[in-house]
């Protein structure tokens, strides 16, 4: 840490990352570069130029860049391949987005010459070690900096008085305490702590901020259609799209209905249980839609055996292993399985729900002619079951003499 001497930040230009950037100069006296990531997260990003320039830092060292297409293309819809969600409710917004950010970050440090870069994650969530796992993956000697493991500003009040000491301006609407904290790209925004810490009391309605309240939604449902390509969504309504459009309206869609709204009590990797609250409009629409495709294009083998990888699929992208040999040996088997996964599905979006109500594929597997309940000309042997059934009841048979029943 010593031979430091410049140093990458995950710069957000609120009012944490702006007193860390001032800290990295003024306590560990470190030449300061800047990232901001333009996720989709819906604030101005620019701004955040104007305020490390405020601070001293030469334009040179400002990087501010738009990575919304990169995001959902190359993280996002490879993840919703495997229809991953979090101890089976979560849809990893947050997790998913800090891969990119560290990868950026590492990038960054090579093209400025740094030692080193940092973030603004606290000691106890688990973004510390998404940010730093993804880091030293893909730069094994980088060194990491976390200024909330090491500093004494441990409170909100500390914090303010310090960056008023060092000029760093302070909004209004900082100085309170903040009910909750939020985090926010285009798959999600989430929010957690002080007014939601208590798991017995419901969310209040001014938390969300991304979703309509499902009882205020309209009253007349909308359909709508997601064309899907090997896998990946392609079109909304007809209308081909790109990945980052697709998924920034769906979530217009889904804020209109009030759908993707989840309160959930999870388990941290770092080993405590946290409650927050999250909202994935345009997320849910797809998983959705992206389930009902594979309903028709997928063997039943496949299909369940994908269903078997998920949790762990969705456990390495929660515990920030998105660059681990693992996940990129099961993201290869997912891959495979989406070669037809290829067509239209129809959905009914209604008061907080994404209904699929309709598929089709030219690749389909679904034979109207076997499952019919009038004459299928053949298609199907009825006898064929009776044999099936009693070579699979056999070992059922034999267990039931040997107990004697």
């Amino acid at each position: 840490m010593s031979d430091i001497k410049r140093v990458v930040l995950a710069y957000s230009g609120g009012l944490d990352t702006s007193v860390i950037a001032k800290w990295l100069e003024v306590e560990r006296g470190l030449e300061v570069v800047t990232f901001t990531a333009d996720l989709g997260q819906g604030d101005e990003i620019e701004p955040a130029r104007e305020k490390a320039r405020a601070m001293g830092i030469p334009d040179k060292h400002i990087f501010i860049e738009d990575l919304r297409e990169e995001f959902v293309r190359d993280f996002v819809f490879p993840m919703m391949r495997a229809n991953a969600r979090y101890e089976g409710d979560y849809l990893l917004g947050t997790s998913i987005a800090r891969p990119l950010i560290s990868k950026r970050l590492v990038d960054i440090a090579r093209k400025t010459n740094a030692d080193a870069i940092a973030h603004g994650a606290t000691g106890k969530g688990n973004d510390q070690v998404r940010f730093e796992l993804s880091a030293y993956a893909l730069a094994p000697d980088i060194a990491v900096i976390a200024p909330w493991r090491e500093w004494d500003l441990t409170s909100r009040t500390a914090l303010i008085a310090w960056a008023e000491e060092h000029q760093i301006a302070v909004p209004k609407d900082k100085r309170g305490e903040s009910p909750f904290s939020t985090d926010a790209n285009l798959l999600h925004t989430s929010s957690e702590g002080k007014v939601l810490e208590d798991p017995w009391e419901e969310t209040p309605d001014y938390v969300y901020s991304r979703t309509a309240n499902p009882e205020d939604a309209p009253d007349t449902p909308e359909y709508i259609t997601i064309d899907f390509e090997t896998g990946d969504g392609t079109a909304l309504n007809g209308e081909a799209m790109s990945p980052a459009t697709l998924l920034a309206a769906l979530n217009d869609l889904g804020r209109k209905h009030g759908i993707g709204r989840l309160d959930l009590v999870e388990n941290r990797f770092v080993g405590m249980k946290s409650r927050g609250m999250y909202e994935t409009p345009g997320g849910e629409i797809y998983a959705q839609a992206h389930r009902g495709i594979e309903q028709l294009t997928l063997d039943r083998g496949a299909a369940h055996l994908k269903d078997e990888l998920m949790p762990r699929y969705a456990e390495l992208v929660y515990n920030g292993l998105w660059f681990s040999p693992e996940r990129e040996m099961l993201q290869a088997a997912i891959d495979h399985s989406q070669q037809d996964v290829t067509g239209t599905v129809r959905l009914k979006l209604y008061k907080g729900r994404a209904d699929v109500v309709g598929r089709k594929s030219p690749k389909s597997l679904y034979s109207e002619a076997h499952v019919t309940f009038e004459d299928d000309a053949g298609a199907y042997d009825q006898k064929d079951a009776e044999g099936f059934i009693k070579l699979n009841a056999l070992r059922l048979r034999l267990l039931a003499k040997r107990r004697g029943t």
